[in-house]
C-alpha cells in the first residue's frame, strides 16, 4: 500500500509490473485454500500522471441496461481510460454468449486506452431465478439454486456452486461477481423470504460464503461480499424502498459483520455496502456514511480491498439526490466504486461531477489516488 503521507507527486508506479491478488484462481481445482496470483500488467502506471477524469472514472460502475448496447458515451469514457467498470443485466446480456460479445468489445477498447488494464465486468450472479433476484443475472449460467437451497447441501454443495458459477462467468467474460450474500438472515426478513441468505447464524453464513468464494476464485472471478454491515434484518429490499435496521452496534459487530470475516479470509476482494440506514452507526445510508465506509469497514473491521456501493439508483436512495450527487457523496464517504445501475447517462453525469470535484480539490486528490490504487490493483491482477 502507498504511504498517503507522501505528496501525490511522489506516488510512482502504483500499479507495478506484477501485482499479487488473493484468491484469483491460481490454485488447483482440488485445493480449497486461497492462493495468490501474480499477473503481469501491460505496463507500469503512475497515479500522479492520471488526469482528474481518469481518477474519477476508476470510481464508477456504468450500466447500459436502458440502451441494450454500450452507447457512444460509455465507449468514449473507456477509450479515454475514464471508466473502471461496467455492470451487466439480463436486459443487455441475457446469455453467456451475449455477455462474451459485449465483454470482448469493451475490453478491446480498454486495452487501447491510456489506462490499458482489464475493465471490471461485473454481474449479480447470486443464485436462484428471476423471481427472487430480478433481471440481474445470465439466464443460462449457474448457480440456479438460491443460497438457501445451496446451504441445505452444506459446504461441498456451496463450493461446487462457486466453481460452476466461476467457470460460466469466465466463459462470459465476466471477472467480478457481485456475490455471495454474507448477510445473516432473520425470520421473516426480506432476504430470508427471498431465499438469499445462507443461514441464520454468523458461523453458518461465514463458513458457506467462504466456500463459495473459494470455489469461484478457482476460475479467476473476483467475489463480492454483501451487504455490509449486514442486511439480514431488513424488512424491505432497498431496490424498492427505504430500509432502516434497528440493531445495536454491538449486535451488528458481533453477528452481522462477523459473518463477513471468513469470506474475506478466503479471498473475497470486494465488499458491497448496503443501501440501508443503521441508526446505531449513522443516520445516513451506509454508502453515504464515512463513519461506516471508512470508520466501520476500513478502520474497525480492517478491510483492505475494494469497497463498492449497492445501486445508487435504487428506490431507497431516490430522495437523497441525483445519481451524480450520490456518486460524489459516496466518494466523499470513502467508497471506492459507485454502481449506477439503471441509466447509462447516470454514469456519464457522475463522471463529470466527480471530475470537477477532483479538479477543484473538493475531493482531495490523495483520497482519489488511494481509491484508484485499490481499483487498479484489482483490475491489473485479474486473470485475462
Amino acid at each position: 500500500m502507498v504511504d498517503l503521507a507522501r505528496r501525490p507527486s511522489q506516488i510512482a508506479c502504483l500499479v507495478a509490473l506484477t501485482v499479487a491478488v488473493p484468491a484469483c484462481g491460481a490454485g488447483r481445482d482440488d485445493d480449497p485454500r486461497p492462493r495468490a496470483q501474480t499477473t503481469a500488467a501491460p505496463r507500469a502506471l503512475n497515479l500522479a500522471s492520471l488526469t482528474p477524469g481518469q481518477l474519477a472514472g476508476q470510481r464508477l460502475v456504468a450500466t447500459f441496461r436502458d440502451t441494450q448496447v454500450p452507447g457512444p458515451a460509455i465507449r468514449r469514457l473507456i477509450r479515454r481510460g475514464e471508466l473502471g467498470a461496467v455492470i451487466l443485466f439480463t436486459s443487455s446480456a441475457p446469455t453467456v454468449a451475449r455477455a462474451r460479445r459485449i465483454s470482448d468489445e469493451l475490453q478491446a477498447l480498454a486495452r487501447r486506452s491510456p489506462v490499458p488494464v482489464p475493465l471490471l465486468v461485473t454481474i449479480d450472479q447470486e443464485g436462484g431465478d428471476g423471481r427472487t433476484t430480478g433481471a440481474k443475472r445470465l439466464n443460462d449460467a449457474p448457480p440456479y439454486r438460491s443460497a438457501q437451497q445451496q446451504a441445505a447441501g452444506g459446504v461441498a454443495t456451496v463450493r461446487a456452486s462457486g466453481v460452476s458459477a466461476g467457470r460460466a462467468l469466465r466463459r462470459a467474460g465476466v471477472n467480478v461477481n457481485l456475490a455471495p450474500v454474507a448477510d445473516v438472515g432473520r425470520p421473516r426478513a426480506a432476504l430470508t423470504n427471498e431465499g438469499r441468505s445462507y443461514g441464520s447464524s454468523a458461523a453458518t453464513v461465514g463458513r458457506l460464503t467462504a466456500a463459495f468464494v473459494q470455489g469461484q476464485g478457482r476460475s479467476g472471478v473476483a467475489s463480492t461480499l454483501k451487504h455490509f454491515p449486514g442486511f439480514g434484518a431488513a424488512a424491505v429490499n432497498t431496490d424498492f424502498g427505504v430500509a432502516r435496521i434497528g440493531l445495536s452496534a454491538a449486535t451488528l459487530r458481533r453477528v452481522d459483520e462477523a459473518a463477513f470475516r471468513p469470506g474475506v479470509r478466503a479471498g473475497a476482494q470486494l465488499v458491497m455496502l448496503s443501501n440501508a440506514i443503521y441508526p446505531a452507526l449513522d443516520p445516513l445510508p451506509a454508502p453515504l456514511s464515512r463513519r461506516i465506509a471508512v470508520g466501520e469497514l476500513r478502520e474497525r473491521f480492517g478491510f483492505r480491498g475494494v469497497s463498492i456501493t449497492d445501486d445508487l439508483e435504487a428506490d431507497a436512495l431516490r430522495s437523497r439526490g441525483t445519481p451524480a450527487q450520490l456518486a460524489v457523496r459516496a466518494a466523499r464517504a470513502g467508497v471506492d466504486l459507485a454502481i449506477l445501475g439503471r441509466r447509462a447517462q447516470s454514469a456519464v453525469d457522475a463522471h463529470a461531477a466527480l471530475t470537477r470535484e477532483i479538479a477543484t480539490g473538493r475531493l482531495p486528490r490523495a483520497e482519489a489516488e488511494a481509491s484508484a490504487q485499490r481499483v487498479l490493483a484489482l483490475r491489473t491482477g485479474l486473470r485475462r
